[in-house]
């Protein structure tokens, strides 16, 4: 069969179901993370260090074709909130950007992590203290973190989440970290 003919081959499908289809693969294909774009089908995995906690993980959570349960929940788990102990589900497109900003940073070290997760009491704990905090957080969705990487500087690691396009970037210079979101292109 020609390329040219290949949309008229519907293999017994009704021309509704087969648009149907293609509708919706068009709709999966779209919400692939913008992220995804320096990343392949190789496992994916990020070392994580809790400054609040002390915990350090290296965890695998992409497996080349999934994501794997055991290392997404050990990454929730390290990065909880650290006030409650409230763990909350990590939005994985927050892991593909951490991953690619490794890849652009060209580090093989870790990220040491000021802030992951963080429960609605505590984020208006902290909002209720300092302007700098959003009262409605993306951070109480598990889609942003805040971040420096030892022996790379503020700014360079700043620089670089901003050439990912992938959500908010936060420069906080007097705080010593950078934040990351995946919620719309934005920075400050």
């Amino acid at each position: 069969m020609g390329a040219s003919n290949c949309l008229d081959d519907t293999r017994g499908l009704s021309r509704r179901a087969f648009f149907t289809g293609g509708a919706a693969a068009l709709t999966v294909l779209a919400a692939k993370p913008a992220s995804a774009s320096i990343l392949t089908a190789r496992p994916r995995f990020l070392s994580l260090e809790n400054l609040h906690t002390g915990e350090k993980i290296k965890a695998e959570y992409w497996a080349g074709r999934e994501y794997l349960s055991d290392g997404l929940a050990r990454i929730a788990t390290v990065l909880r909130d650290h006030r409650s102990n409230a763990v909350h589900a990590i939005d994985t497109t927050l892991l593909d950007t951490l991953c690619n900003l490794r890849e652009r940073l060209g580090i093989h070290t870790g990220f040491q992590v000021i802030s992951g997760y963080r429960s609605p009491a505590s984020n208006a704990a902290l909002h209720a203290a300092s302007e700098g905090v959003a009262v409605r957080s993306l951070h109480m969705e598990g889609k942003a973190i805040d971040i420096r990487v030892p022996g790379v500087s503020l700014a360079h690691v700043r620089d670089a989440a901003r050439s990912l396009g992938a959500g908010g970037v936060g420069y906080y210079a007097k705080s010593d970290f950078v934040h990351v979101d995946v919620g719309r292109v934005r920075y400050w």
